[in-house]
């Protein structure tokens, strides 16, 4: 993925002389190190999606990624009437759909219930965090299942799906075309999921990855701040410098610098463009609404992808993340311990706040009917709690919340059986939700794209869901 100021990589991935001082060379903009960026641009480029005839209102999408497996007994599928040790500490609350409860845990979601469609059987049949994770989003299924630790890399180098999206309708436009924030979901041993990436298309196709965090000045993205001394004028000075350094080494030809010199050219765009740069400001949003979304790392990073999508971004997806302080034996939505004490205290309150400020705010600023919301994870939890309080991993059936860009709000499409173990009807599979998604966003999912090598490969091999729209 594309970092505009993040921490710096290999420099050694067979780059030629000129591409490495090039490289180097932009260190001259101060702050601006840009050795990712310049990696998405090394490579061939895919061909545009094929638009079919599709739903299309929605004009962009925000993902929220509960990493880790939040457990369907206690958020978007309750089961009252099941064994205590299958229905947990929680029971059903009341929404505003007659006859539609979700968790207790979730009591300002419940009042945009009739802005939500539940998809309560969503199933990979994966019970590994990494594997499964690149199942849902890609929509494609990792080869082998059940792949815990799971690496990028062939022949599981499916793009995600904001990477397909950021292939089309590219502008001149400063933005991005697809951000993926706080930062990268990763294993425990620290190597990042497969299924993150443009993959097979190249990284220059990749989302663009915001580092950013909390912190008593505000929520501060990594990748913007520029040096408290470098101003508009010595930042223009050193762009420059680069010009100057950068016509003088390309001397000969070169196949490899026109793709380079485009995202080079766009992030330059986007640290001088005010107007663009506002868009990453938090602090331009009243009080009253950061409250609102919480002033938590996963609220703000929500609040802030709706500001990026009203100002053009076509997909945010903002990972719940494993920061530093998560427990080893229960990181992120892991909830293999204590699990009650886990979703009351640190995991639901935050989600509940952001997810449904987010559906209000659409709705209020009359964006819900152009943005597709979708609230998913790798998979759900295992039926019963176990003797440590906890749930193991569990991909037989789980659910997804999704809402605006098209779809019919105030539903549940599919159930679990009475433990929510299994489907029971309805079976949605990740490259369904894929489909619907393309679909809502207006490309058909038998459309084809091109990877550098001129292959074609459909857009989903799913079907769309057409009763929820």
């Amino acid at each position: 993925m594309i970092r505009l100021l993040g921490p710096g990589s290999r420099l050694c991935d067979g780059y030629r002389r000129r591409e490495i001082l090039r490289i180097g060379g932009l260190g001259l903009l101060g702050g601006l190190g840009l050795p990712d960026l310049a990696r998405g641009g090394v490579g061939p480029t895919a061909a545009p999606l094929t638009a079919g005839n599709a739903f299309g209102k929605a004009k962009s999408c925000i993902v929220l990624f509960l990493m880790g497996g939040p457990p369907q007994h206690s958020t978007w599928d309750p089961k009252p009437d099941a064994p205590a040790e299958v229905r947990g500490d929680f029971g059903p609350i009341a929404t505003t759909v007659p006859g539609l409860s979700i968790s207790e845990l979730l009591p300002h979601t419940a009042k945009v219930a009739d802005k939500l469609c539940l998809l309560r059987a969503v199933s990979t049949g994966d019970n590994a965090h990494s594997s499964s994770g690149y199942y849902m989003l890609t929509g494609q299924p990792h080869q082998p299942k059940n792949f815990e630790n799971a690496n990028p890399g062939p022949p599981n180098d499916a793009p995600v799906i904001g990477a397909l999206l950021g292939t089309l309708g590219q502008s001149d436009a400063p933005l991005p075309p697809t951000v993926t924030l706080p930062m990268r979901i990763f294993n425990t041993d620290g190597s990042v999921w497969p299924g993150q990436d443009a993959g097979l298309l190249g990284r220059a196709a990749d989302p663009w990855l915001l580092n950013a965090r909390l912190s008593p000045e505000g929520y501060r993205i990594q990748e913007i701040d520029l040096p408290a001394d470098l101003d508009p004028t010595r930042l223009g000075e050193r762009m420059g410098l680069l010009d100057r350094i950068e016509r003088g080494l390309d001397a000969s030809p070169s196949d490899t610098v026109d793709p380079f010199d485009e995202h080079s050219r766009r992030a330059f765009d986007l640290l001088q463009s005010s107007g663009s740069r506002r868009a990453f400001d938090l602090a331009q949003e009243p009080e009253a609404v950061r409250t609102r979304y919480g002033e938590t790392p996963f609220g703000q990073g929500v609040l802030l992808a709706r500001r990026l999508v009203e100002a053009g971004v076509r997909l945010v997806q903002v990972n719940w993340y494993r920061g530093p302080d998560e427990p080893p034996a229960n990181p992120c939505w892991d909830s293999h311990v204590a699990e009650s004490s886990r979703l009351k205290d640190v995991l639901v309150p935050p989600t509940d706040l952001a997810f449904s400020a987010l559906i209000e705010d659409l709705d209020h600023r009359g964006m819900l009917d152009e943005t597709l919301v979708v609230c998913m994870a790798e998979f759900g939890r295992s039926p019963r709690l176990d003797a440590n309080g906890g749930r193991g991993h569990w991909g037989s059936v789980f659910s997804v919340a999704l809402a605006g860009g098209g779809i019919k709000g105030g539903q549940v499409f599919g159930s679990s059986d009475e433990i929510g173990a299994y489907p029971r009807d309805g079976l949605v599979r990740p490259e369904d939700l894929t489909a619907t998604l393309f679909h809502c966003l207006g490309y058909a999912p038998h459309s084809e794209y091109l990877d550098p090598l001129g292959r074609p490969h459909p857009v989903s091999r799913g079907e769309v869901i057409h009763s929820i729209l």
